[in-house]
């Protein structure tokens, strides 16, 4: 029965809501544009900042839908709830429906751990908002404020299973932020605000 739960994490997490907003409502592949990544960020690039949000919104949702069903039907094991939200963020990045190729995570990440453990998202985002106004980069952003769950989880001391996973996913993030991490480096990474 647990891989049930762990397959229900993906196939929620899977559903590509940037992809389908530009689709349904302008008939174009977000993938031809800007970063080619289905997130919000890019959607907020094609479609604006209300559309951007309302990705967002959705992707954290996404990511922990499956972690509230579980536990909704009794689920209780922390490892397996951390599985669950782990799977969310793997189908949000590798979507079946698109060849395996999705976004980063990122807002996916945040909803999972949210439903997981909301005081830590919650600091956690609030990380995010103000290391994205002080620096206008949304990578940067995102991976330090992911970066900073673990630590956080630990504090509190949430169950082990869920610091792991916040590192899991906080690795997994970096990783598909590494064109970001080398524009970073070299002074070419796009701000917010700015072409």
């Amino acid at each position: 029965m647990d891989w049930l739960w762990i397959a229900a994490g993906y196939l929620f997490g899977s559903t590509p809501t940037g992809y389908l907003v530009v689709k349904l409502l302008r008939g174009d592949d977000i993938r031809r544009h800007g970063s080619g990544n289905i997130g919000a960020t890019n959607v907020g690039r094609v479609m604006g900042r209300p559309w951007a949000v309302a990705v967002a919104l959705f992707d954290m949702a996404k990511g922990g839908l499956a972690i509230a069903f579980a536990r909704a039907f009794g689920v209780g094991d922390p490892s397996l709830l951390a599985l669950v939200g782990i799977a969310g963020v793997c189908g949000h990045n590798f979507p079946v429906w698109l060849r395996f190729k999705g976004g980063k995570g990122v807002a996916t990440s945040f909803g999972a751990i949210f439903f997981l453990h909301p005081p830590s998202a919650l600091i956690g985002g609030a990380l995010w908002y103000g290391i994205m106004r002080l620096s206008r980069y949304v990578s940067l952003a995102s991976m330090l404020s992911l970066s900073a769950v673990p630590f956080l989880l630990f504090c509190f001391g949430a169950p082990r299973a869920y610091v792991a996973a916040a590192a899991a996913l906080a690795l997994l993030t970096m990783i598909r932020h590494r064109a970001n991490i080398e524009r970073l480096l070299a002074g070419t990474e796009s701000r917010v605000g700015k072409k």
